[in-house]
């Protein structure tokens, strides 16, 4: 029988959950109108927020799973700022740029917290304050 760790199931669970609700607010905001989002977008972003606040908080910061994570979720941020400008203007004709968009949008809003926790917690512990 495997055993498994279960000190990263917490953060794994809730960095999926933060995944799958920035999809459906990405998804959301494309097909409800600008006036009713504006009523709601602060507390969904902030929700996306915190769930990237409390991800970086739970990952491990061994150099393993620190590198790894920070190199992907870079990768990421880079990744959907520039998918945010370039699908606007490339898939623009087809309708689907500003869907596409905004999912890139909530994944952002999702994966720069937890980034800069990461790192702030990967420097405190290479530097052993």
């Amino acid at each position: 029988m495997v055993i498994k760790s279960q000190e990263n199931s917490v953060s794994a669970w809730i960095f999926l959950i933060g995944v799958i609700l920035a999809v459906f607010i990405g998804v959301v905001t494309f097909l409800i109108p600008v006036t009713k989002i504006s009523q709601f977008s602060s507390p969904i972003y902030a929700i996306l927020v915190l769930l990237g606040i409390i991800v970086g908080m739970k990952v491990d910061v061994s150099e393993k799973h620190s590198q790894t994570f920070l190199i992907s979720s870079a990768v990421l941020v880079i990744v959907s700022k520039f998918g945010m400008e370039s699908v606007l203007g490339s898939l623009i004709g087809i309708g689907i740029g500003d869907l596409v968009s905004s999912v890139f949008g909530a994944l952002l809003v999702l994966f720069v917290p937890a980034t800069i926790v990461v790192a702030l917690k990967t420097v405190f512990s290479m530097t052993k304050i």
